[in-house]
């Protein structure tokens, strides 16, 4: 009995750019190198200038590379009163506020995206809508009611405007994954025994867990580095959050650059650590959760 065999691919079967056009291509190269470096030369000058001595930083003869590294800076920095108490309000803000939105927004995600009601699309364009208004359209009516409320100068007030900011992004971005999921597996899982939260505990959270990475670092981002909300709600310096803190370095006798530079690097190494560790799952949530839907 003969079995036929697929013809093996060669590398003159193999299809080849023309000539025109990979001579071409090195114009989109030099464009995205150049790109690269504009955006990352800002980074760059942060920690470079967080390494510099302080009397290199105020001269007027500013090199690349600086003449000795010091560590001075991060000491001062550190040492800025209020600072540990900076930390522990960022996070009980931060940490709340994400993982706050990430429940409401997959309830609400799945409510829109597995359930027929009526004005389903119409709140799901009100969400779309809301994402274009700016932030600080709201900022007064937002002042007017936590004042009205008792939010002012407490740390639920700044939490609820963090997470309601960061719920339209969420929940449009975990519905599209919620779409993709066939309502099959969730119908085999009750089959089996298993009850609708049960279900959706087993089989539908671990599917949308590309999709809550994406989501939790766009919250995340936004609640770490927000500073007017922050600034305006919160009046008690014991209260302050870490960007609303990099104030301090700023007195009648000047500004400690150094020490500012060394207290902006360490307030992002956070942001930047939890994105590696997560940015796999969230590449596939940026890109998988916009097929459908």
């Amino acid at each position: 009995m003969s079995t036929s065999t697929a013809p093996s691919s060669t590398s003159e079967d193999r299809p080849r750019l023309r000539p025109d056009r990979r001579k071409s291509r090195w114009h989109y190269d030099v464009i995205g190198l150049v790109t690269a470096v504009v955006m990352a030369f800002p980074v760059y000058w942060l920690i470079i200038s967080a390494l510099r001595p302080n009397q290199e930083i105020r001269s007027y003869d500013q090199t690349l590379w600086p003449s000795s590294i010091t560590f001075d800076n991060f000491t001062r920095a550190v040492k800025q009163p209020n600072f540990e108490t900076a930390i522990q309000s960022s996070l009980i803000v931060s940490v709340t506020a994400v993982v706050g939105g990430m429940i409401i927004a997959t309830l609400a995600a799945l409510a829109i995206g597995r359930f027929r009601f009526y004005g389903r699309k119409a709140l799901l364009m009100v969400l779309i809508l809301v994402q274009m208004l700016p932030p600080t359209a709201m900022l007064i009516p937002i002042y007017a009611q936590l004042n009205a409320m008792g939010g002012l100068d407490e740390y639920w007030g700044l939490i609820v405007v963090y997470l309601v900011s960061t719920l339209p992004f969420a929940v449009v971005m975990i519905r599209g994954f919620v779409v993709n999921i066939p309502v099959e597996l969730e119908e085999s899982a009750m089959v089996d025994g298993c009850t609708r939260m049960g279900a959706f505990v087993r089989v539908v959270f671990p599917l949308l867990a590309p999709g809550l990475a994406a989501a939790s670092i766009f919250a995340l981002v936004n609640a770490w580095n927000e500073y007017l909300f922050a600034y305006i709600l919160i009046n008690d310096d014991s209260k302050y959050t870490l960007n609303v803190w990099l104030m301090t370095f700023t007195t009648e006798r000047g500004t400690d650059y150094g020490a500012l530079m060394a207290a902006s690097t360490m307030i992002a190494l956070p942001v930047v650590v939890f994105f590696m560790i997560i940015q796999k799952k969230m590449a596939a949530g940026l890109t998988s959760g916009a097929v459908k839907g």
